[in-house]
């Protein structure tokens, strides 16, 4: 009996502005391994690589490129602003392969039986629909799935705005597999134990198309509860994996590629460090993995211990990022009381000790918060210098469903239960009563002073 073809599908990002931290769908590529072992055909196409050739000779679209460690600049192409979002004073675009490239994928795959896109930010979700628009004109009868971070926090409005035929939330290996068996009639003999995370075979990695950077992942989910996070929305437990499996995918994908960087995708990396981020930072050490290590999501400050710091440094750790998000230790408390200023100025200590310079300290700083003033951030901006790091803004995203949620529909001018363009950090959607652009352009041109 023949396979059915499955095709998965990353879409672009519509947006004023987008960087590649390592960029990987690696949920989708997961899912893409656990149809592998059940008996599907996979395709793949990859809306944000940063390697087609055909994109390289484009008339009007910016270059990708990559930086030291892997991370960089993806494809741009200028577009029209979407109407709700022509008043804000910036020029708005296209990331990723041109649309063309894209068709000419889509004309070289045999026709598949199912189609698989994934999702992120809420306010992407117009590459999510031009995907969805495309694949219907080619593929008109085939079933298209549509699942990630968009399709979980705002089912309601992907259902209405995607085109998809079905709306999956949360972990998609069980729902996926099971959806798609029923739609091809094949059976599923490998059915997958999310409860055992270690038991999922890789993620299909071989379907990129650039193999000098991955992304790992030692568990799902976060134990923290930060009130501006959908993190718990999106994996309903904390599950890690055994630090010697995550040791042995580690050898694996360097056994095979010419991997040189590898970035942790996970939420609480140094959760529980002696049954985890030791062993597998020793590990690393004792294998003498010739690479480097990356962690964009932002490490727990209150995690690093002096021995952390060690082993961090001697494990080649290179990327080191901090969430911190404020000074301020009453707005601590209140998203969450996850650190506190002693704990910043701890870690800040112990890592330069293990052999970190201060500009190879990222600190995270939260940047339009609802209600949040000017003053707050410049107070927080200093004291993440005075410790002797490098501070970083991140501009809130107002998220549905998270804590504060409520309190961000209250403080901003859009409607921000309806439109999830209007999530957009880049717009600071809870400016009303609070930080506006001028005074963030200035707070950025002070970091750098």
């Amino acid at each position: 009996m023949k396979s059915p073809n499955v095709l998965l599908i990353n879409p672009w990002i519509y947006d004023f502005a987008a960087y590649d931290f390592w960029i990987k769908p690696i949920g989708l590529l997961y899912i893409g391994s656990v149809l592998r072992k059940n008996g599907f055909e996979v395709y793949f196409i990859d809306c944000l690589d940063t390697t087609n050739p055909g994109a390289m000779d484009k008339k009007g679209i910016a270059k990708a490129d990559h930086k030291r460690h892997g991370s960089g600049h993806f494809f741009k192409e200028n577009i029209e602003t979407p109407e709700m979002l022509k008043a804000i004073p910036r020029k708005y675009s296209r990331y990723g392969i041109t649309p063309d490239l894209f068709e000419e994928h889509l004309k070289t795959i045999p026709k598949p039986e199912v189609v698989l896109v994934t999702s992120m930010m809420t306010y992407w979700y117009l590459g999510v629909s031009q995907v969805v628009r495309m694949v219907k004109h080619y593929f008109p009868e085939v079933p298209v799935i549509l699942g990630g971070i968009y399709a979980t926090i705002c089912p309601e409005h992907a259902s209405n705005n995607s085109g998809a035929e079905f709306i999956l939330s949360g972990e998609g290996e069980v729902d996926v597999v099971k959806m798609v068996s029923e739609l091809t009639g094949h059976k599923v003999s490998c059915p997958p134990d999310l409860n055992d995370i270690d038991s999922l075979p890789y993620p299909s990695f071989d379907l990129l198309y650039r193999h000098d950077s991955l992304c790992l992942l030692t568990g799902r989910g976060c134990p923290f509860e930060c009130t501006y996070c959908a993190s718990s929305m999106l994996n309903d437990t904390f599950r890690a994996r055994n630090p010697h499996k995550v040791l042995d995918e580690i050898g694996h994908w360097i056994d095979r590629y010419p991997v040189q960087d590898f970035a942790f995708y996970d939420d609480a990396l140094l959760y529980k460090p002696e049954d985890r981020i030791i062993p597998l930072l020793r590990g690393i050490i004792s294998r003498d993995y010739n690479c480097n290590f990356h962690t964009p999501n932002g490490l727990h400050v209150g995690g690093i211990s002096e021995e952390i710091a060690e082993l961090l440094f001697k494990a080649q750790f290179k990327t080191i990022r901090l969430g911190f998000e404020t000074a301020n230790a009453e707005r601590q408390i209140t998203t969450g009381g996850k650190t506190t200023n002693r704990e910043l100025e701890q870690a800040v200590n112990r890592l330069r000790r293990a052999g970190y310079k201060s500009e190879d300290i990222g600190v995270y700083l939260l940047v339009g918060l609802p209600g949040q003033r000017t003053d707050e951030i410049r107070k927080s901006i200093q004291f993440v210098k005075d410790c002797g790091a490098r501070p970083y803004l991140a501009e809130y995203s107002p998220i549905p469903g998270t804590q504060l949620w409520e309190d961000a529909i209250n403080k901003s001018e859009f409607n921000l239960s309806n439109e999830p363009l209007f999530h957009n950090n880049s717009i600071l959607p809870c400016r009303l009563d609070g930080v506006s652009w001028e005074e963030l352009y200035q707070l950025k041109k002070e970091i750098k002073q």
